[in-house]
């Protein structure tokens, strides 16, 4: 991936975090609706909270003074203890939501009663119009989607919400059934019909769109079919995953006598204290040992259903439906991860580096993310919530002032939350919802370093989604391979505000290799995390039903491929694999991330190059959503994604 002249532009397109994405017949496959479930589930032990997995979803400050804190008082209070969003922008009740529903389907039977079996007979302006009715019933139908997944992610526990969850789900299958017919018709017009609608000037608007249909032509089956598949999926894979989610949002890890969730004992692997990370790493082990078997019946259920999801589609390779999705052939992402492996050699050379700083040789699995101290320096930095917002929205704003209004109406409007409480799921993730509302923000916040840049991330999100909404629902998000541009370039900038402040070279230093534990985890990381999810989809079609043990073995060979011998890896570790939500939810999901840090790299290099003449190209690229193939919109800033 390269950078290129600037006068080499044209424009580009992207995935369904919302809109300009793959069929409806591959909703229940489709990438978590917002594209993030931030780094920790891209593969640090953060967290397994993910997004949703859902059928037709959108997608000049004061500085302040850090406060510092050994890491024995970092449970006090942050002031994020009452952050919590307020759904009444997309419905104040169910029963309107429930209203909602209905008029969607009466808008669904009058679309089918309108259209079906005449797709092939439109012209382009007829066939813009019937587009603009079946968008405008995505947003209906996403809306309401939105508002039940994010009100049961804000408390799983409570049986109503999964109750309403899963009602919407099922009508929402029962809709996308009546539904299959206006995109399968499109896809199976003789190709020269197509073509001389794609060139009609009234269908400008929604051409990536169509362009993105195409793609599946080969991969779809009869109507009937489709319908069978789509009525199967609410409560076959889509029961797995939601039951995996609840079961780990439900887990409590006993952590020195303390029942602690996930999240809470995955932070302790940041602390400075050894000892608390080790307990926290048994813990976390003990935990999921206590739901392995149930872990491993999901697991081993979600790639069954994805072998024969290939099979009847005809896709050579677990991989290809996903890379098809993402718009990138198998070629190159074979060339990403070859290039990438092929290069362990770095992340081993890293971690040895970390460990003479740490005087841990060699570190084990539970040292990787500690803090780096030098001498008497306490780089263990505690952020209060408001700290945490002044930081990001500083951020923001000195890039572009669209940026930080955008940013500052998420904390101004409630469209936050990041209390940590009992029932509500892990991770963090920015749910796109749909273009004619905006995103809202999940976290877990507990005042760390980490927390401040997990916000930043979220952010991103948050922004690239809020700006693309005129776009539409069709086109508004992007694929895979972009859908962390936006969230790593906004870590950038943070991170780049953040060392500003640090005037210590200690806590340089800290910073640095903190941010170095970033990019490994991103890029190494992921990539060996994608080859254990390589292995399990080959070895589960191969070999049949996978037992704990075989799982934990497939995921040890390939984090020692990474890491070569420079981090030890304990007993305890093999049954990491089980908490991470994107072998569950998305199949095929972890590259795009590797792909999204090296993209952001050369972009920010860009940016460095460029100033200001950069800022405008990037809030046009951010603004266009999906409405264009990527190689084509990156260019416009300089980037040759295929180089």
């Amino acid at each position: 991936m390269t950078r290129t002249s600037s006068s080499n532009t044209t424009r580009w397109r992207t995935r369904s975090r919302c809109a300009a994405k793959a069929p409806l017949w591959t909703a229940k496959r489709s990438s978590p609706c917002t594209g993030c479930i931030f780094k920790g589930s891209q593969g640090k032990e953060v967290s397994s909270g993910g997004a949703p997995n859902t059928a037709r979803l959108f997608p000049a400050t004061t500085r302040t003074q850090m406060t510092t804190q050994p890491s024995d008082q970092l449970e006090r209070p942050h002031g994020a203890e009452n952050i919590t969003w307020n759904l009444d922008d997309l419905y104040s009740s169910v029963e309107e939501a429930d209203r909602d529903l209905e008029k969607a389907a009466q808008q669904a039977t009058e679309f089918a009663s309108t259209y079906r079996g005449r797709v092939a007979e439109l012209d382009a302006g007829a066939l813009t119009q019937a587009i603009g009715r079946f968008e405008a019933l995505q947003d209906l139908l996403g809306r309401v989607d939105a508002f039940a997944y994010l009100r049961w992610s804000a408390d799983t526990g409570k049986p109503e919400h999964g109750a309403f969850l899963q009602k919407v789900r099922e009508a929402s299958s029962r809709l996308i059934q009546s539904l299959l017919f206006f995109e399968l018709e499109w896809m199976l017009l003789p190709e020269e019909h197509a073509n001389t609608l794609l060139t009609a000037p009234d269908v400008s608007r929604y051409r990536h769109y169509l362009e993105v249909q195409l793609l599946f032509r080969q991969h779809v089956l009869t109507e009937p079919e489709e319908k069978i598949l789509a009525e199967k999926s609410v409560n076959g894979i889509g029961a797995w995953t939601r039951y995996f989610d609840q079961m780990l949002a439900a887990l409590k890890f006993n952590f020195r006598g303390q029942p602690l969730s996930e999240q809470e004992v995955l932070s302790k692997l940041q602390e400075s204290d050894r000892s608390v990370r080790r307990d926290a790493a048994l813990a976390l082990s003990k935990g999921l040992g206590t739901r392995l078997p149930d872990l491993t019946f999901v697991f081993n259920t979600v790639l069954a259903e994805k072998a024969s999801d290939d099979r009847l589609r005809r896709y050579p390779h677990w991989l290809s439906a996903r890379n098809l999705s993402n718009q990138v052939s198998d070629e190159t992402v074979e060339a990403l991860v070859k290039a990438v492996s092929g290069r362990f050699d770095l992340s081993a050379r890293y971690y040895r580096l970390k460990g003479k700083l740490l005087q841990i040789e060699p570190l084990e699995d539970f040292d990787r993310y500690a803090p780096v101290k030098t001498g008497t320096e306490e780089t263990g930095w505690f952020f209060t919530w408001e700290e945490a917002r002044e930081v990001v929205l500083s951020a923001y704003q000195s890039f572009h002032p669209v940026f930080g209004e955008t940013a500052r109406r998420f904390f101004d409007s409630e469209w936050i939350d990041a209390a940590i409480r009992d029932g509500k799921r892990g991770g963090a993730f920015s749910h796109g919802v749909v273009p004619s509302a905006h995103p809202f923000i999940l976290m877990n916040y507990t005042g760390k370093l980490r927390d401040v840049q997990t916000l930043a991330h979220e952010m991103g999100h948050g922004i690239h989604q809020y700006l693309s909404r005129k776009q539409g629902a069709l086109q508004a998000s992007t694929p895979l391979t972009m859908a962390e541009t936006a969230s790593v370039f906004g870590e950038m900038l943070t991170f780049r505000s953040l060392i500003e402040r640090a005037q210590k070279p200690a806590v340089r230093l800290s910073m640095l290799m903190s941010k170095i534990d970033d990019t490994m985890a991103t890029v190494f990381r992921q990539i060996a995390m994608n080859g254990f999810e390589d292995s399990i989809h080959k070895a589960r079609r191969a070999e049949g039903e996978l037992s704990s043990d075989r799982f934990g073995e497939l995921w040890i060979q390939n984090q020692e491929a990474m890491f070569q011998g420079s981090v030890k890896l304990n007993t305890h570790y093999a049954t990491w694999w089980s908490y991470i939500p994107h072998f569950v939810h998305t199949p095929g999901y972890v590259y795009a991330y590797a792909f999204g840090e090296l993209l952001v790299l050369s972009l920010y290099q860009v940016y460095t190059e460029q100033g200001d003449a950069f800022v405008e190209k990037y809030v046009r690229l951010l603004e266009a959503g999906g409405s264009d193939w990527p190689e084509r919109l990156l260019a416009e800033t300089g980037v040759d994604v295929k180089d």
